[in-house]
């Protein structure tokens, strides 16, 4: 993606590297990951019965299946044939980088990217007759608070609907693209825009349905409903993507729409379950396979449309 200095930066970044928050030592709940340690699956049971004691409430980062009302009406966008790719790596136990400069090349382009989604859900939002309040972006190293419990470099970037704020360790950017294969601009501007795509669910009241469904339900129902919901944050993310296409149509460069497909790829849930185990279980899917979230992407890309999102009430998310 094309950004240079004169682009704006969203002022909804706090840079918590360095503070003595973002280093909380042997605090939160620890998830041994990689080398060694245990299998996806293992992980993902292990990661649902401490949600289901209490003991993590990050339980809601994620939802969603059945009985979902449509998403509300947005205009039409043409946006040609573009599509993307998406997230959801699992960690290995390294520690991750410590940056504090304030022009990090990195933190910029963030910034940049955080810009952009305020743009355009804003005017998404005011289409609806509804006000757009963004999410505050915050950058940390190793750990950090937050309103869903203590967050930790070994869960990835995610969003806490508690808070409503956006958590990042830059270094994650390095293993999407030294152990995952997913480099590129692109790829990494959709890691914030899916994050973002959780905020608009719970500005829309999804979030709180998708709880209340997973409250129902048993673990099988609970993955399903969750892979749901992250399917429909790949999509609002395609979204943002083609309508932010509309505002700045300098901002994506050829091979774009190429490495987001690629980390879409290479970050399903199929593919990571038969790169750590060597087989798939699709009961433990929390994210989605590759060709899901590729598709569901691609669905949000080429409408630009919010209420072509509706994972929820697909009779199969495919």
């Amino acid at each position: 993606m094309r950004y240079d200095e004169s682009d704006p930066q969203s002022t909804n970044v706090e840079d918590r590297r360095g503070d003595s928050e973002s280093g909380l030592g042997g605090g939160g709940i620890q998830i041994p990951m990689g080398g060694g340690g245990m299998g996806l699956t293992t992980m993902l049971i292990i990661g649902a019965i401490m949600l289901l004691f209490g003991l993590n409430p990050l339980d809601l980062l994620n939802g969603g299946s059945g009985g979902m009302p449509n998403l509300p009406q947005s205009p039409r966008v043409d946006t040609g044939s573009r599509s993307g790719g998406g997230f959801g790596l699992p960690r290995t136990g390294e520690q991750s980088r410590t940056v504090s400069h304030a022009e990090d090349p990195m933190k910029v382009r963030v910034a940049q990217v955080l810009h952009d989604t305020e743009e355009v859900w804003t005017d998404i939002f005011q289409s609806m007759g509804r006000r757009y309040v963004p999410p505050k972006l915050v950058i940390f190293s190793g750990a950090t608070r937050t309103g869903c419990g203590v967050g930790q470099t070994a869960m990835g970037p995610f969003y806490c609907p508690v808070d409503q704020q956006v958590y990042i360790d830059l270094a994650f950017y390095d293993e999407l693209k030294r152990r995952f294969n997913a480099p590129g601009d692109f790829a990494q501007a959709y890691v914030v825009a899916h994050e973002v795509g959780h905020h608009v669910q719970t500005l829309l009241g999804i979030s709180d349905k998708v709880q209340q469904m997973k409250a129902r339900g048993g673990e099988r129902q609970a993955n399903a409903i969750q892979v749901r919901m992250e399917l429909q944050a790949d999509c609002l993310a395609g979204v943002w993507a083609a309508r932010d296409y509309q505002i700045h149509k300098q901002r994506i460069e050829p091979g774009d729409i190429e490495s987001g497909l690629n980390a879409a790829s290479q970050i399903g849930d199929d593919t990571l379950q038969k790169r750590s185990q060597g087989y798939v279980v699709p009961e433990a899917f929390t994210h989605g396979s590759s060709a899901q979230r590729v598709g569901w992407f691609k669905q949000g890309m080429q409408t630009g449309q919010l209420q072509s999102c509706d994972t929820f009430n697909a009779a199969d998310p495919q």
